[in-house]
C-alpha cells in the first residue's frame, strides 16, 4: 500500500488558497480519486484555509502564516489545517451555527462534505485546528503506486 504526505506553510493571503488546492487536485488525480471526491475535499481545504486567514494572528510559531498537510493512504484522504489565532471558544460546535450567521458556515459546510471531522485547539501554542477525511472512490479501480 502506497502513501503520499504532503505539508506547506504557508501565508496569511487570500492568494496562498489556489496553490493549496491545486496540490491537493494533483495528488488526488495522481492517487486516482474519483474527481467528484476530489472536488469536495478542494472546496472543503478552501473553507478550511479561508479561516485560518481571516482568524490566524500575527503571533505564535508560525509568524503571519497557517500550515496546511496532506495525508494520502491507502484509501483515504486526511486535511489537517492549522492557524495561531485564538482557537475555538469553549464547546463550539459547527452544527449550532445560525442560518442567518454572518459567520461560521464555511466549517459547517467542512463537516458536510468530509467523513469525519475534528475542531481542536493547539495545544499550548494558541490557534485552532481543523482535521478533516474521506473515504476515496477510486476510478476504474486505480490504485496509487510508489514511483
Amino acid at each position: 500500500m502506497s502513501s503520499l504526505w504532503w505539508s506547506l506553510r504557508l501565508r496569511r493571503e487570500a492568494a496562498s488558497v489556489p496553490l493549496a488546492r491545486q496540490l491537493l487536485l494533483s495528488s488526488m488525480a495522481s492517487a486516482g480519486a474519483d474527481p467528484d471526491v476530489a472536488y469536495d475535499m478542494c472546496l472543503a481545504l478552501s473553507e478550511a484555509c479561508a479561516n485560518a486567514i481571516e482568524h490566524g494572528s500575527t503571533a505564535g510559531d508560525m509568524v503571519g502564516a497557517y500550515r496546511v498537510s496532506a495525508y494520502l493512504e491507502g484509501n483515504r484522504c486526511r486535511i489537517e489545517v492549522a492557524d495561531t489565532g485564538p482557537g475555538f471558544p469553549a464547546g463550539y460546535s459547527p452544527a449550532r451555527c445560525p442560518n442567518e450567521a454572518e459567520s461560521g458556515r464555511g466549517l459547517y459546510l467542512i463537516e458536510s462534505l468530509a467523513d469525519h471531522v475534528r475542531f481542536r485547539n493547539r495545544p499550548g501554542h494558541g490557534g485552532a485546528v481543523v482535521s478533516f477525511d474521506k473515504v476515496l472512490a477510486r476510478r476504474d479501480g486505480h490504485l496509487m503506486t510508489a514511483s
